[in-house]
């Protein structure tokens, strides 16, 4: 499995979008600071070739508490070793570490090469989720973000095309 973290914030992400002529679409939003941290593994199961995708969303920064009940949680989702693919942020080391230390053989960690996020598949479900679920969207407030976020994340997941494309781009082998 594949696995990374990104932050939403309250302020909408602007692209581009289609409007009448002469009518300029303008974004009502103000400067708000409240953020979420999500954190998502995009998993590949070696026998059904079929692509998963599971995620927990945070109110605070991922620390390393947070990584490991990430990771503890997925463990129990499926049941199987597992093989952890992830960059190296120091969160992610100091987490390996303990986890390393609880699970023994049923978790394996490899780590991506330094200063490549291209490699990752899940940092197309975040630019997906954000510069096209996610465009252009003013949330009123945390609950409605964290809403939306898991909407698209959940539409995400159950499309297996999607997830594949991600592989892909990352120019993955499967």
């Amino acid at each position: 499995m594949f696995l990374d973290e990104t932050g939403f914030m309250l302020q909408p992400v602007v692209r581009r979008t289609w409007s009448p002529r002469g009518q300029t679409p303008i974004h009502y939003s103000w400067d708000r600071r409240d953020r979420l941290s999500v954190i998502s593994a995009i998993t590949l199961s070696p026998k059904r070739r079929r692509f998963g995708l599971y995620f927990n969303i945070f109110d605070h920064n991922i620390n390393t508490d947070a990584f490991e009940f990430f990771v503890r949680w997925l463990r129990r989702q499926i049941r199987r070793g597992i093989i952890l693919v992830m960059d190296r942020w120091s969160v992610h080391r100091s987490g390996a570490r303990r986890l390393v230390e609880r699970l023994g053989s049923k978790l394996c960690v490899e780590w991506l090469p330094a200063y490549a996020p291209d490699l990752n598949p899940t940092e197309q479900v975040w630019s997906h989720t954000k510069y096209a679920d996610l465009a252009n969207y003013i949330p009123n407030d945390v609950d409605d973000l964290a809403d939306e976020v898991m909407d698209s994340l959940e539409q995400t997941g159950s499309r297996q095309k999607l997830l594949r494309s991600f592989f892909e781009h990352a120019k993955l082998k499967l």
